[in-house]
């Protein structure tokens, strides 16, 4: 992971949730996403909690609401979607400002927007308060299959080296008196598309008996080990929400 590759999510902001080590963070966001997909739709109060904890997380992050509300409209699709469920919905209905909804599709929809926006928000605070290589070093330290690990590694390295060969290639289609605007111009585009995969895979077979060379045998080297690893106080600190999150959802179970 050679420096100078930023991550476009990261907020670097000095905060309690920036400096806990990247695999306390993980298995925090995991478990909290897990407690709140496991509430029943019916457990209104639940979920109010869960937003209290993130907007608790975020505070303590320093990660400001309009920035997570404006990056979380990713889930727009969903939220379309969502929206549809009440008047495509069968069984019961139910009037609402002169609509007849299903209520199957009220608690559908509910429940796709409630669960749906709290695991977005759970993941935006995760990469705003973690840059992309810690990522990979947490799922590393978390025992992530190597090759799920390696392969975001050369990902995340390769990643600007191929999107500056897009753009060489676009400039020099521009150049050449190419607008690739217009719908009858697709050919060029797929066939530009062709020749960055040529490229991509010829770079990477470089790439790899280059690490053949030197002695690669399906693992990289750990050079993280040993250094700033999570300390029992880390893990204890980080389980706050998850716990907190678990303990509601074990309530709402219950009461519902």
């Amino acid at each position: 992971m050679g420096a100078g590759h930023g991550h476009v999510l990261y907020r670097e902001t000095p905060s309690p949730v920036h400096r806990l080590p990247p695999e306390v963070k993980i298995v925090a966001m995991v478990v909290f996403t897990v407690a709140v997909v496991a509430t029943p739709r019916e457990a209104f109060w639940a979920f109010g909690a869960y937003a209290l904890l993130v907007a608790a997380v975020a505070a303590l992050a320093r990660v400001g609401p309009r920035w997570l509300l404006s990056r979380a409209l990713i889930e727009l699709p969903f939220v379309l979607f969502a929206v549809a469920l009440p008047f495509l919905g069968a069984g019961e209905r139910v009037t609402v400002a002169g609509l007849h909804l299903s209520v199957d599709g009220l608690y559908g929809s509910w429940n796709i927007l409630a669960k749906g926006t709290l695991g977005v928000l759970a993941s935006l605070l995760l990469a705003a308060t973690t840059t992309t290589r810690d990522l990979i070093i947490g799922l590393d330290r978390l025992r992530c299959p190597q090759m799920l690990t390696q392969i975001a590694t050369f990902m995340l390295r390769y990643l600007d080296v191929l999107v500056g060969e897009a753009r060489r290639m676009r400039v020099a289609r521009v150049s050449r008196g190419d607008d690739p605007r217009f719908l009858w111009q697709l050919r060029g585009f797929a066939a530009g598309v062709g020749a960055l995969f040529l490229r991509a895979f010829e770079r990477g077979e470089r790439v790899y008996l280059a690490m053949l060379s030197r002695g690669y045998t399906g693992r990289m080297p750990a050079t993280w080990q040993g250094v700033g690893a999570a300390t029992s106080a880390q893990w204890l600190v980080a389980a706050t929400v998850p716990v907190v999150a678990s303990a509601v959802a074990a309530a709402a179970v219950v009461l519902t």
